[in-house]
């Protein structure tokens, strides 16, 4: 039993967290779950292989919040890297969460929506079809992150995304894309002026880089938002989550909401959108045990008398004795 602040928690024995971890080739992201169901302090690393980074990543997570080993109750892995990794970590009990489960459990968890479309921007991306407790992959597209570097390795000869974001910041995404108001006098049904007609048709060949690197990640961006649309016909589906690193692209402010008024949708990304996937996988070990590691329990009556009788006992000459009558009557209080 510790009492703190008044409030009184008994224990089961069991550990705290439950550590969540997306392990690429070469990055890898980590979250854990606390009893509560509270995301604590999400991180992501970098390194030359999926081991390296997965063990990095690990480490510095445990030492930055102060998580001793014994406080970890269990280990999920997920992510194409974790097929790289086949031992317990650091000798805790350790499991596997598949992917696209995962990115539906961590999506609805942060958007605390029951029926979506998950789209995972990665490499490439993957769509997830979430309905109530039904996950089930449904498709993608081989357009994403991977896309982007390398077209930009080749029209730009950088594959830095800090630098082609910068780049973009001061491109005209017209000066590459045919729009409608380039081939039409007038709108035409469902689409205006500024829709898009036609990915890169307008760009020259002097065309500068600022412009490339904004006609780059419209394209990206623009064409899963299409395959998302498309992949939601006939289900009445009109939320879509957008998970992955791409999220973090300033152009998702424009692109996703311009789609959203032109087709009648909505694109949200989540406070952890990157880290979606590892809280899924966290979430997922808690859907398989469906047990709570530590409860709280409710300040009863019964149990204020126990606490109060346990810390009565416990604290010696520091407390003055009552009779048990006066124990009850001043725990009820």
């Amino acid at each position: 039993i510790i009492c703190e602040n008044t409030h009184y928690y008994i224990y089961k024995g069991m550990k705290k967290i439950v550590i969540g971890i997306d392990v690429g080739i070469s990055t890898t992201k980590i979250v854990g779950i606390d009893e509560s169901g509270v995301v604590v302090s999400p991180i992501r690393i970098k390194a030359t292989d999926p081991i390296t980074s997965l063990y990095g990543a690990f480490g510095k997570y445990l030492h930055d919040n102060k998580i001793a080993l014994s406080d970890v109750e269990q280990v999920m892995l997920t992510g194409v890297g974790s097929a790289y990794i086949d031992e317990p970590i650091y000798g805790l009990p350790t499991s596997k969460s598949e992917e696209f489960v995962a990115d539906g459990l961590g999506a609805r968890y942060e958007s605390k929506l029951d029926r979506m479309i998950v789209v995972s921007m990665g490499t490439g991306t993957s769509l997830v079809k979430c309905d109530d407790n039904e996950i089930r992959h449904i498709g993608g597209i081989g357009i994403g992150g991977g896309t982007l570097a390398g077209l930009s390795r080749i029209m730009l000869k950088t594959d830095d995304i800090k630098q082609i974001i910068n780049l973009a910041k001061d491109g005209d995404v017209s000066k590459i894309n045919l729009l409608i108001g380039d081939i039409s006098a007038k709108p035409l049904p469902g689409l205006p002026m500024n829709a898009t007609a036609s990915l890169f048709s307008n760009a020259k060949a002097n065309a500068s880089r600022e412009d490339i690197a904004m006609g780059l990640i419209w394209m990206v961006l623009q064409s899963i938002g299409s395959a998302t649309i498309l992949s939601s016909l006939e289900s009445g589906i009109k939320d879509f989550v957008l998970i992955g690193n791409l999220t973090l692209l300033p152009q998702c402010r424009e692109v996703f909401p311009a789609m959203e008024k032109l087709y009648g949708v909505r694109f949200r990304i989540p406070k952890y959108s990157e880290f979606c996937t590892a809280i899924g996988a966290a979430l997922d070990y808690k859907r398989q045990n469906n047990h709570p590691r530590i409860a709280a329990m409710p300040y009863t009556r019964a149990l204020r008398r126990f606490a109060f009788s346990i810390l009565s006992q416990s604290t010696d000459n520091k407390l003055k004795t009552h009779t048990s009558a006066q124990n009850a009557q001043h725990a009820d209080r």
